[in-house]
């Protein structure tokens, strides 16, 4: 790699050590990448997850772990610094509740004295998938260096920012350096469409936006679909569910809808130079067989676990559950999860819809996810939500039967104990 001489100093150790390990790093992944030059960055994304005490590898101090797991340096390195702004992903449970995410004490601690040495280094702990509901919103063109599928697919997609998909020792790197190679999704000629797909049916409800996403996800995989659709009441709650389930279907990190993304004026400058490689439809025999899919685990219809939330909730979606849930409780032996940014959380309770909804049975949780946290409340069988990620998901890490459906269906079923969803 081609690197300057502010690059060449960071690799001499000019700037200590912990950044010379982080450079080092990055000269190693750049190489492999085969890309000839850095880029410079205006913020990070990342995060190792830990499921308990248990994993915490080296000698289990945390600047170890840093090391470790951040620069991928079995050598101990002073704390961090951040030279951009870094924001936290999720955490492996919500700290307020961790004996119902079967977390103990040590577990806890041992969280609140991670968090304590990330704090005044730079890092932002928003603990969250969706750092552009936290004030990370970054503008069309900025170079990013982020990791966690939705983030990336939304940044690159809707914002139209660029950042590949990084590992965390890459976005902890890049938080160090300000730096990460350009290749990929940062350059502007890999960034055009190559797939076509024609929508034939109606998409209109989120759970329609994450029934398309993830039927994207599964024909594409890793390319870049071009959509021809003519959106009805859509929103960005609507292009955050699509995103996340094509990243789950798949692993597609940028799409275009005409019209709609701000890198696809029309279905032209969607593809550039590009001519589709394939065309798929998505009407109602496609929609019928992806509903299936996501519902293939889902055996019993006696629920016992309610997750939304995945990605995190905006504000807008959080008052969707208060509005639905007035007059009702959730039922007893039920687990209700709602997962918002720890922001979104506070925006609650001073808007007046926290303490109701906590009152109603449903805990209004931050930090993680189920997937992220590998956590099964005690007693649970069947999952229900509205996230076709989690639905993608949650089988294989948890064991848990999963049911995919709207926010009505999911609120039906914490309220009756039943599942009683079906396609529209």
């Amino acid at each position: 790699m081609k690197l300057t001489d502010d690059e060449k100093a960071m690799l001499d150790g000019e700037h200590g050590l912990t950044v010379q390990k982080a450079m080092e790093l990055q000269v190693r992944y750049g190489t492999a990448l085969g890309a000839e030059r850095f880029v410079n960055i205006t913020n990070a994304l990342g995060g190792y997850q830990l499921e308990s005490v248990a994993d915490w590898p080296c000698d289990k101090s945390i600047p170890s772990v840093f090391a470790q797991l951040g620069l991928d340096s079995d050598e101990i390195v002073p704390a961090p610094c951040a030279k951009v702004p870094f924001y936290y992903n999720q955490a492996y449970m919500d700290p307020k509740y961790y004996p119902i995410w079967n977390r103990n004490k040590t577990d806890y601690d041992r969280f609140m004295e991670h968090e304590e040495f990330m704090t005044g280094t730079g890092m932002n702990l928003i603990y969250s998938c969706t750092p552009y509901l936290c004030g990370n919103l970054p503008a069309k063109g900025e170079h990013l260096a982020w990791m966690e599928s939705s983030a990336i697919v939304y940044a690159n997609s809707v914002l139209g920012a660029r950042t590949n998909t990084e590992g965390c020792e890459s976005a902890y790197s890049a938080m160090l350096t300000g730096k990460t190679p350009y290749w990929g999704y940062h350059m502007p000629e890999n960034r055009f469409g190559d797939h076509l797909v024609v929508v034939e049916t109606d998409i209109e409800t989120e759970e329609d936006w994450g029934l398309l996403g993830y039927y994207v996800g599964c024909m594409v995989q890793e390319r870049i679909p071009v959509l021809r659709i003519e959106p009805k009441n859509l929103t960005s709650d609507k292009l955050k569910h699509f995103g996340a389930a094509a990243a789950s279907g798949g692993g597609v990190e940028m799409y275009h809808i005409p019209g709609v993304t701000p890198e696809a004026y029309d279905e032209a400058t969607a593809f550039g130079p590009n001519k589709p490689i394939n065309t798929f439809k998505f009407g109602k025999e496609e929609k019928r067989w992806t509903y299936e899919k996501l519902n293939v685990t889902g055996k019993s219809t006696d629920v016992d676990f309610i997750v939304l939330g995945c990605p995190h909730y905006s504000v807008n979606q959080l008052w969707q559950v208060f509005n639905k849930m007035k007059g009702k409780k959730v039922k007893d032996g039920i687990e209700f999860w709602v997962f918002v940014p720890r922001q979104i959380q506070f925006l609650a309770e001073r808007s007046g819809i926290l303490q109701p909804l906590l009152a109603a049975g449903v805990k209004v949780m931050s930090d993680g996810c189920p997937c992220m946290g590998r956590c099964r409340p005690e007693g649970t069988n069947v999952v229900a939500t509205d996230s076709a990620k989690q639905a993608h998901y949650l089988p294989n890490m948890t064991g848990l039967q999963t049911l995919y459906g709207s926010l009505d269906e999911c609120i039906n079923a914490a309220v009756t104990g039943k599942w009683e969803g079906r396609l529209k």
